[in-house]
């Protein structure tokens, strides 16, 4: 296995870990050939099940039992899906999908001090891991990242950085701090995306051996689209398909750079000014990715789009009502629902996975806020309510 320029094609062995080229461009990993399923180890009760697939071996894997996520069917408007809860992973979040590849993968390369940049989930993740791991860990967040996240991040010891700015801003401070650390960024070390992918091979193993028609993910960096674009390509090499299922990626208004992107035709990401969002886990000015999900995504036949602040309160709302306690992030899928089935981009009788990404644990405070919500004072000597 070796990493790829994705700009001149230049080949690096994989022995040495990196997370760009030389020429300072992007590394991808080649394609891997994908399996068939009677590679699948059932007795793992985790994404190692899939580790005959990817470019990690399990053995010495950094693993805290994350994957094989619920799959459960709910209606939207009247239509049936079925509702991804990445949520359910040990940090809270789908990250834990790319952070034990990732880590596992440096752990056995000797890498010790790890550094990364994040908005909250994957700076929670990747300090879990860490720690798990043995290794020593700096994150830097945006000032205004979520306490709770921080807090999970300071908990397992690592090294938590305030940047005051945009999200951009804390990316920039991190590539200023990558001279004195390993720059174990999400965003650019492609072996996260050998965890991402096996979303891809769980939608197929749990839906009997077949793939869906669509699958909504919130993106931001983009990790949940390439990642399923490299797991379900993998499966049709193998021949466990013939068909890639549509992707769709939803962006918050208030910082769509692919959206814009997508409806004027671009080959990457457009410039933008971004405004605060609540959907703080996507709010990426400019994704290190762009045009590979750009690509990714038109491939399959889906699209980006972009919801209003409203619609991912109301969107946040109606999930809470069904049972899924998600972080404003993961409510700008259910927004976008409306908007896909209005425009027939997704059909009744078709088999469309909308994907949760983030537990709204970690954002109560804001969900509270945005949701109005307050407890009920009640006197504890008054008579029973009848």
């Amino acid at each position: 296995m070796n990493y790829v320029d994705i700009v001149n094609g230049r080949r690096y062995p994989s022995d040495v870990p990196r997370w760009q080229s030389d020429d300072g461009n992007g590394v991808d990993l080649e394609p891997c050939p994908g399996i068939a399923r009677d590679r699948i180890d059932p007795s793992r009760r985790s994404l190692w099940r899939y580790a005959a697939a990817m470019a990690v071996p399990y053995e010495g894997a950094v693993t805290l039992g994350e994957g094989w996520t619920p799959l459960l069917p709910r209606a939207w408007q009247g239509i049936d899906l079925l509702w991804k809860l990445e949520y359910v992973m040990p940090t809270g979040s789908f990250k834990d999908r790319g952070m034990t590849a990732m880590v596992s993968y440096l752990k056995q390369c000797g890498i010790s001090d790890v550094l990364e940049d994040s908005s909250g989930n994957a700076g929670a993740s990747l300090s879990t891991y860490a720690a798990a791991a043995g290794m020593r860990c700096r994150i830097m967040v945006p000032a205004s990242a979520s306490y709770p996240k921080v807090a999970q991040m300071a908990a397992h010891g690592a090294d938590v950085v305030a940047v005051s700015g945009t999200r951009q801003d804390v990316a920039d401070a991190a590539l200023r701090e990558a001279s004195t650390m390993f720059y174990a960024s999400h965003n650019r070390q492609p072996y996260f995306l050998e965890g991402t992918k096996t979303l891809a091979y769980e939608l197929w193993e749990q839906l009997g051996f077949r793939l869906p028609d669509n699958v909504i993910v919130p993106v931001g960096y983009g990790a949940n689209v390439l990642g399923c674009e490299r797991g379900f390509a993998e499966l049709m090499r193998a021949g466990e398909t013939d068909r890639m299922p549509r992707i769709f990626g939803v962006q918050a208004a208030n910082v769509s750079p692919l959206a814009q992107a997508f409806d004027e035709g671009l080959d990457d990401y457009k410039d933008i000014v971004p405004v605060p969002t609540l959907a703080e886990g996507i709010a990426s000015q400019r994704p290190t990715r762009g045009r590979a999900i750009l690509q990714a995504v038109r491939g399959s036949g889906g699209r980006i789009l972009s919801v209003s602040e409203d619609e991912i309160v109301a969107a946040l709302r109606t999930l809470a009502g069904m049972g899924f306690y998600v972080e404003p992030t993961c409510a700008s899928v259910g927004a976008a629902l409306g908007h896909l089935l209005d425009a027939g981009d997704i059909r009744p009788g078709e088999t469309t996975v909308a994907v949760l990404t983030g537990t709204g644990l970690k954002a109560s405070e804001m969900i509270g806020k945005a949701l109005g919500l307050s407890a009920r004072t009640l006197d504890p000597h008054a008579a029973p309510r009848k």
